[in-house]
């Protein structure tokens, strides 16, 4: 079995003064890790990362690893890690306390398409002053699954298009058709018969009420001489 480079996010802070904030953020983008296959090694200058994903029974099962030089030294003992279901997450202290950033995460000046910028917890240089990164969990905890209360999931609260199906005569709802014809006879939009929806309401089914309405105004009486 081929063994699999996962994929690498990362971002960073930096500070002269407060050490907590001069770190790295860096999450190794593979679920479903097996805990017991994991090795992993943090050292002042490097990490090295080997694990099995997947479910061997459902034949998903895959081989990861990686080797990675740091650009500068971290601090392993003062850094953290956290398995979750979707990744492993590291949080590792820079051992030089600077308010530049890394130019980048590695030792050497080569791509690597599997090392990408981690844009969910990523900020300026000059920004750094804004609340702490957090982990995907705690993004996801943050976001209380979504949509504000209220909307029922998506159009849930509108019933999907239902609603406005029924209205329109679909799926056995109300009949668009005769609820305007009832609107219109009560009046209520009486003075949109002509024009809003039907056109010259000559054309339509008038009957009675259009023959009258094209009579005109009725004939001046003729004036008296005057005496």
């Amino acid at each position: 079995m081929a063994t699999l480079h996962p994929e690498v996010l990362w971002a960073q802070r930096s500070s002269e003064s407060d050490e907590a904030k001069n770190v790295v953020y860096l999450t190794v983008n593979l679920p479903d890790i097996q805990e017991s296959s994991l090795e992993y090694t943090l050292e002042p200058t490097k990490i090295s990362f080997k694990a099995k994903s997947g479910n061997a029974k459902t034949g998903s099962e895959k081989d990861y690893a990686f080797n990675l030089e740091f650009f500068a030294e971290i601090v392993p003992e003062k850094s953290s890690k956290r398995l979750t279901t979707r990744s492993l997450y590291l949080i590792l202290r820079k051992k030089e306390q600077q308010a530049e950033f890394w130019p980048r995460l590695t030792k050497e000046k080569v791509k690597n398409a599997y090392i990408k910028t981690d844009f969910s917890k990523w900020v300026d240089e000059d920004e750094q002053d804004g609340p702490e990164a957090k982990d995907d969990e705690d993004l996801e905890s943050a976001m209380g699954g979504g949509m504000p209360p209220g909307m029922g999931g998506g159009m849930g609260g509108m019933g999907g298009m239902g609603g406005l199906g029924g209205m329109m005569g679909g799926g056995g709802g109300m009949d668009f058709e005769k609820m305007m014809a009832e609107m219109g006879g009560a009046g209520g939009l009486g003075g949109m018969g002509g024009e809003g929806f039907g056109g010259a309401s000559g054309s339509g089914s008038g009957g009675d009420d259009d023959d009258s309405d094209d009579d005109g105004p009725p004939p001046l009486e003729d004036a008296e001489p005057a005496k």
